[in-house]
């Protein structure tokens, strides 16, 4: 949403948006002209929207239904979009290359929105987070080729007009809007039908047609001679059409040099020259929240995450024990969602057991009204190891401190992401 305000306040629109909590986006938002306000204002209008013809409502499907300023809007006769639409309008005039899956988008869309700004192509980027080679989530270079993240949350990517797409995982989720993983995996192959096999690239294994992705496999596009080097992956890629050899790549984690290769792939596909690749896969710096550093001190190790589903926080576990090995590991977790909790309490039981310690906050409704029955504790008891609690955040610092673990690993997709900021802060001032 914050990508598509800057996109339009850069147009010169004026652009007012709502948010339920400041944060770093907000401040940057309101540094460029845009106003945003954290409060329901209902039928209060603010100043210059009362021209009904000339304003564009954009919202997310994270808004609740009952939220007054939506309802004022569609009582009022105001033009209502969706933002996957919005994100239809702006790259049906463009050559689109969208990235889809349960897991991954943020990431892959990033890297790939990269490598193509980074060898000179005219491309427009929305990014779900903030790249820190852009120091935002919007990359603006042109607007021939647009770069965009296909969310499949309430069937949204169905809005784009893709010339080539990727699907990276469908792994269920999002079962508040889908009535199982059939029908998610359904879905997706709808979205995969929207361009011809050869467009489409998809992991090795899924069950869809097109040019497979995959980690020393017998995937079309492939990472082989991987290895780790100073915290970096070295490796060559085989393509249907030739190799590079000896790339480099900064970010830990398998899943995200599955995500390397995705990106990779698509530049190729559209035509990126070969000889920048190379550099500009070596100069990606990665999003903020996905394993992000916040604290590296010989005696602590802080590091910050989006991850709020199983197979996310899997990969965490993975990323930060090759990166690790042999020592011990907090995890603290906020989980999101009241139904993605309960739809999934066994399998986050199970990927936090394989951390040392687990200190839960209570769930982020976001969206959502509790569900008797569905809590942190309920969550909590079911982790396999001793060494776990429920903690309000106020007492995060002194948690952390009592721990004595120096790799501590933050996790969720709610307001944790501002709590990681504070406690950054006080423990850096500590220092």
């Amino acid at each position: 949403m914050s990508a598509l305000a800057f996109y339009f306040k850069k147009l010169g629109k004026n652009v007012v948006g709502y948010d339920k909590t400041p944060s770093d986006i907000t401040k940057k938002l309101e540094e460029v002209g845009v106003e945003i306000h954290f409060n329901d204002r209902g039928s209060d209008v603010l100043g210059g929207f009362e021209h009904i013809e000339d304003t564009l409502i954009i919202y997310t499907p994270a808004i609740p239904k009952d939220f007054g300023e939506l309802g004022h809007f569609r009582e009022s006769g105001y033009t209502i979009k969706k933002r996957a639409q919005v994100l239809g309008m702006i790259t049906s005039e463009s050559y689109c290359l969208a990235v889809a899956g349960t897991h991954g988008k943020t990431t892959t869309s990033s890297i790939l929105g990269h490598l193509l700004a980074a060898t000179g192509a005219p491309v427009t980027a929305f990014i779900g987070g903030i790249t820190n080679n852009y120091n935002g989530n919007l990359i603006q270079k042109g607007n021939k080729v647009v770069v965009v993240e296909a969310d499949e949350f309430d069937r949204s990517f169905m809005q784009l007009t893709p010339n080539v797409l990727c699907i990276t995982s469908m792994d269920a989720d999002h079962l508040d809007i889908y009535d199982n993983e059939q029908e998610l995996v359904h879905t997706f192959k709808e979205f995969g039908s929207l361009v011809p096999a050869a467009k489409r690239f998809i992991k090795n294994g899924l069950p869809l047609d097109g040019n497979t992705v995959g980690i020393e496999d017998d995937s079309q596009y492939c990472a082989e001679n991987v290895s780790v080097k100073n915290g970096q992956y070295l490796f060559d890629l085989k393509y249907p059409k030739g190799r590079l050899d000896n790339l480099v790549f900064n970010l830990p984690g398998r899943h995200n040099l599955f995500n390397a290769i995705t990106a990779l792939g698509i530049a190729l596909e559209y035509g990126s020259p070969t000889v920048g690749l190379p550099k500009a896969l070596s100069s990606y710096s990665g999003v903020n929240r996905r394993f992000t550093y916040r604290i590296q001190r010989e005696d602590l190790v802080l590091i910050d995450d989006y991850a709020h589903h199983p197979t996310e926080i899997s990969a965490v576990h993975q990323s930060v024990r090759e990166m690790y090995p042999g020592e011990e590991v907090l995890a603290i977790f906020q989980p999101h969602l009241f139904s993605r909790t309960r739809d999934f309490i066994d399998d986050f039981a199970k990927e936090l057991s394989a951390f040392d310690e687990v200190i839960l906050l209570d769930i982020y409704p976001a969206r959502e009204l509790p569900i008797e029955g569905v809590t942190s504790q309920v969550l909590l008891d079911k982790i396999a190891i001793g060494n776990k609690s429920i903690a309000p955040k106020e007492e995060l610092i002194a948690s952390i401190k009592d721990s004595k673990k120096r790799i501590v690993v933050m996790m969720g997709a709610g307001d944790i992401g501002v709590e990681v900021l504070k406690i950054t802060k006080i423990l850096s001032d500590e220092d």
